[in-house]
């Protein structure tokens, strides 16, 4: 049954929650209100045109630099500044917001929690409304939270991560709230809530209403953000400028045209952030017509990779011009307790940061406060007693051309891959349908752009007739066939009564059709949040 919110005409479809009393107030949802009125339309048509861009690369054309915006490009301009919390980033923990994690995360020897409504978190109502609860109570330093088997108890120390929230993308509706009839932006609800309710207690003790951006496609989409926030800070009276935003670039068309998406958030933005994984997924899916640009095994497309190695210097040579922050990507390595593979782990990622560092990024991520250490000793090196690394510009580099960013990727797809790609996604969808969107996966906290990987890897296979490392013939029969052998996998690894009671049917189901589809679903989280969703939309 549909609820009216009181003073709002928005509709509350989803079930009530211990926290929505607090969270959607008449006052916190009049402001989601105002802006689904002014940008929910435009959010659409911003999603039409990038259907329309991707139909002309289906077609052939490859994705480039756009002449018509040359002139911001060639030009000398800034953005408008950077916070004093926000300059030095060198160490980022990212991680949903759920209770435990925000404390940890806000504890952890980093210098930015970024709380997530986006990849790391499944959105199931409950989890929407108990994460703003659960930031408010931290912006305030009133969380705290008991263990209800161990009874541990956990606290916020007195000096805390500086909190950006990173909002949904786009793409995303948040079914259980209607205007006009219609579900509202997932990214409106995240933005407009967090804001209301958190902006005055950020601003007094010294910090600020700081947010992600993921997923942009195009400067017209950073124009839009640009719209939200400015109409935002007028309402609340509030100088130009106060929200600040930081800027994934993880889609293949948005590194073409990094610096319109500075230029058009130039009062609110501090910088960009390398969403490598996103972005490997982002490759497959742009270019998924061109069989000359196929990606090899998951694990092999690394940094190193000349296409992701440009697309990070590029990103800070950007950056640094204009002012503004380049933070590098995560490490999705989560410590292990045998010492020897502790060991390969640490090096791992001491060489993944030292790369990044060496590239000239202010800072990096990790996904686990175990990881923290390594990845700060490694920056601390490099960085020193400065905030950041804006010194390095870059400018001696030779310039970056499409070509690089666009380099086919040397590597083999194997048959170990495929395998480990259907295991990883099979255990991900299924942990994302049941509510969990940050998961554990053999060594890697796996979240929905690396699921997307493994599915859109081995959908990319199957339509250019790639052939493992063996000699075998990607098909559709292929994929079948292992699917079924590695659920035998998963059962026997996870037990039979994890698996029993699990939703692991659903799940395989959900990643056999969209992998064995003819057209390549653009986000396996649209078709997973219909099955997220189907018991709490009254």
């Amino acid at each position: 049954m549909s609820i009216q919110s009181g003073q709002s005409a928005i509709e509350i479809l989803g079930p009530e929650q211990p926290e929505s009393a607090a969270i959607l107030s008449a006052q916190a949802l009049q402001l989601v209100e105002e802006l689904a009125e002014r940008f929910n339309v435009r959010r659409d048509e911003l999603l039409q045109l990038r259907l329309e861009k991707q139909a002309q690369i289906d077609n052939g054309k490859l994705p480039d630099f756009l002449p018509e915006t040359a002139s911001i490009r060639n030009s000398d301009w800034q953005i408008l500044g950077i916070p004093a919390d926000l300059q030095d980033r060198r160490v980022e923990i990212t991680g949903p917001v759920e209770r435990k994690m925000v404390i940890n995360a806000l504890n952890a020897d980093v210098k930015v929690f970024m709380a997530d409504f986006e990849d790391s978190l499944a959105p199931a109502w409950d989890k929407v409304v108990q994460g703003q609860a659960n930031l408010r109570d931290a912006i305030r330093r009133e969380i705290d939270f008991t263990h209800p088997t161990t009874g541990k108890s956990y606290a916020l120390r007195p000096d805390p991560a500086v909190l950006i929230a990173r909002v949904r993308g786009l793409h995303l509706d948040e079914v259980h709230l209607h205007w006009q009839g219609r579900p509202i932006a997932g990214a409106l609800v995240d933005f407009g809530l967090y804001f209301f309710h958190n902006y005055q207690q950020l601003l007094d003790n010294g910090s600020g209403p700081y947010f992600y951006v993921p997923k942009l496609q195009s400067h017209l989409e950073a124009r839009w953000w640009a719209e939200v926030f400015a109409y935002t800070e007028e309402r609340f009276g509030l100088q130009p400028g106060t929200i600040k935003a930081t800027c994934l670039i993880e889609t293949l068309p948005a590194v073409f045209e990094m610096d319109e998406i500075l230029y058009e958030l130039r009062n609110n933005i501090v910088g960009l952030n390398c969403g490598r994984w996103d972005y490997i997924f982002s490759y497959i899916k742009t270019l998924r017509n061109h069989s000359d640009r196929v990606l090899p095994d998951r694990q092999a497309v690394t940094m190193e990779k000349p296409f992701l190695n440009a697309y990070s210097r590029l990103l800070i040579r950007t950056c640094h011009r204009r002012g503004a922050l380049a933070m590098g990507g995560m490490a999705a390595f989560i410590p292990a307790k045998d010492p020897a593979k502790q060991e390969w782990v640490l090096n791992k990622v001491h060489a993944d940061k030292e790369l990044e560092a060496k590239n000239g990024h202010d800072g990096t991520w990790v996904a686990h406060p175990g990881l923290a250490d390594t990845a700060m000793a490694v920056m601390d090196q490099y960085i020193g007693e400065l905030p950041n690394q804006m010194a390095i510009s870059r400018d001696s580099d030779a310039p970056i051309s499409a070509q690089e960013l666009l380099e086919p990727c040397q590597g083999e797809a194997t048959e170990a891959g495929m395998r480990a790609n259907i295991r990883i996604a099979v255990q991900y969808i299924e942990a994302w349908i049941s509510g969990n969107g940050c998961v554990p996966i053999y060594g890697l906290m796996e979240d929905a752009a690396t699921a997307e990987i493994s599915r859109a890897s081995i959908w990319q296979w199957i339509k250019h007739g790639t052939h493992l490392d063996n000699g075998q013939l990607v098909t559709v029969q292929l994929f079948e066939k292992m699917l079924l052998e590695e659920l035998v996998t998963v059962r026997e690894e996870l037990g039979e009564a994890r698996y029993e009671n699990g939703r692991f049917g659903e799940a395989s189901e959900l990643f056999r059709s969209l992998t064995s589809a003819k057209e390549l679903t653009d986000f396996l989280t649209l078709p997973g949040y219909q099955i997220l969703t189907q018991k709490t939309v009254a």
